[in-house]
This record gives C-alpha cells, sequence and structure tokens, in this order.
C-alpha cells in the first residue's frame, strides 16, 4: 500500500489572559492546530482512499474517511463539528471528489519520482580495525550507499559459500535526499588466503552486483619468500657459470 500525504499545520501561541506578549516576553502556552491529507493507493489508482484528519495537540478529534463518506468526530468538539460539516452538501460532495481530484492527479504526478524512481546503490568493503580488547585481523564491512527504494537485500560470501551466520546489518536509514544506506557487518574475522565477497540485490540493478576482497599479502613473509627465491636464482647462476669455467678451461 502506497501513501501520499500533505500536511499544513497551525501554530498559535497564546499569552497571559489572551494578551499578545511583549518583545522578549514568555508565552504561557503552545497549542497546534494540525489538518492532514492522506491518500492509500492500491494497485496503483485501481483502489483509492482519501482520509482527512483534524489534530488539535496531538489527538484527532475529527475525520472524513471517503469509504465512510462522511465526517466522524471523536471528542465532543470533533462531534460538533462533525455534525456541522456533514449538514453541508456542498462539502461533502468536495470531500468525496478528492479522491479524483487530489488522490489520482497527485499519483500521476508522482509516479515518476517515487513508484518508478531507481537509483543503484554504490557498493564498498573496508576493513574495521579491532579494538584493543580485541586483537583481531579486525571485521568486514559492506556499506551500501545513496540506493533508492529502500528495499534490498545484502549477503556476504566466503568464495562460493554464503555466510549467513555472525552477518549484522543495520536498518536501512534515510539520507534525506531521497536516498537509503545500509551497512553490513561481517563479524568472523576475515583469513589469509581466502576470498570474500558482498552481494547486493536491488531493483535497480539487472543482475546481482559483487564486491571482492583479500587480504594483503604478510610484509614479512612476502620479503622472506623473495629472499629466498633471490638465494635460489643466485645459486643457479653460480651454477651455470661455474659449469661454463670448467667447460672452457678443460677444452
Amino acid at each position: 500500500m502506497g501513501l501520499g500525504a500533505a500536511a499544513g499545520a497551525l501554530l498559535v501561541a497564546l499569552g497571559v489572559l489572551g494578551a499578545p506578549p511583549g518583545a522578549g516576553a514568555e508565552l504561557s502556552g503552545v497549542f497546534q492546530e494540525l489538518g492532514t491529507s492522506e491518500c492509500y493507493f492500491i494497485n496503483g489508482t485501481e483502489k483509492v482512499r482519501y482520509v482527512q484528519r483534524y489534530i488539535y495537540n496531538r489527538l484527532q478529534y475529527a475525520m472524513f474517511d471517503s469509504e465512510v463518506g462522511h465526517y466522524v468526530g471523536f471528542t465532543p468538539y470533533g462531534e460538533v463539528n462533525a455534525k456541522r460539516l456533514n449538514s453541508d452538501p456542498a462539502e461533502l460532495e468536495y470531500r468525496r471528489n478528492e479522491v479524483d481530484r487530489y488522490c489520482r492527479v497527485s499519483y500521476e504526478v508522482s509516479t515518476p519520482f517515487i513508484t518508478e524512481r531507481r537509483v543503484p546503490p554504490s557498493v564498498s568493503i573496508s576493513l574495521v580495525p579491532a579494538s584493543r580488547s580485541q586483537p583481531s585481523p579486525g571485521r568486514l564491512l559492506c556499506s551500501v550507499m545513496d540506493f533508492y527504494p529502500a528495499a534490498i537485500q545484502v549477503r556476504w560470501f566466503q568464495g562460493q559459500q554464503e555466510l549467513s551466520e555472525h552477518v549484522v546489518a543495520t536498518d536501512v536509514v534515510a539520507n534525506g535526499d531521497w536516498s537509503y544506506q545500509l551497512l553490513v557487518l561481517l563479524e568472523t574475522p576475515p583469513r589469509r588466503g581466502l576470498s570474500y565477497s558482498c552481494q547486493v540485490e536491488h531493483v535497480s540493478l539487472e543482475q546481482p552486483l559483487r564486491r571482492h576482497w583479500e587480504m594483503a599479502p604478510d610484509a614479512g613473509r612476502s620479503k622472506m619468500l623473495t629472499g629466498i627465491g633471490g638465494l635460489v636464482l643466485g645459486s643457479v647462476f653460480v651454477a651455470l657459470g661455474l659449469g661454463f669455467y670448467v667447460r672452457k678451461k678443460s677444452s
């Protein structure tokens, strides 16, 4: 079910005994009157529901629901206003027509940006250093950033084997610019010589997106292997040179 909502709020500050406060004077209270217009869509615009709510200080006191067809009051004040509005045929006709005039028109305008918008994620893998209390190589973090819509699936693999355990994910977080982000941590420390992959599946991608990561070779071991290789290679050259000298001298 999709929801489009438009809300307008009127904030009224009243001074002591109703007198307007002077410059720098403290207010005796803040009172909020809020009206919201909501549209609910099922299977596109096949079924549309329009709801108008009236709220005072977070308490809903009256509502119009297109599925009901008239105003309903929830407090004594709301009941009085609902009765007054229901006695006005022009007001009721106006609200009942909001399904087509407001909701369906808004859906056509908003659909390209909301329901049809697709933004692929950017994916990266980083090694999170271990803390002092955990003297380990660290943990792998898959950062999935700036995607839309919010529905997404992220999985960790070691080689071709999925790692379903020891995986922790944040909630999908809205960035405030019509995009989302998600962080997925592999709690098992990575091991040298193994390949790790973060796989992301999203409606904006034609096929799953994978990012691979391998631990860099140990620097000390790499230097030792390089030294051994150089020693072996040097011995080969010495043996070849000695053999060439012996053959030349014997001739």
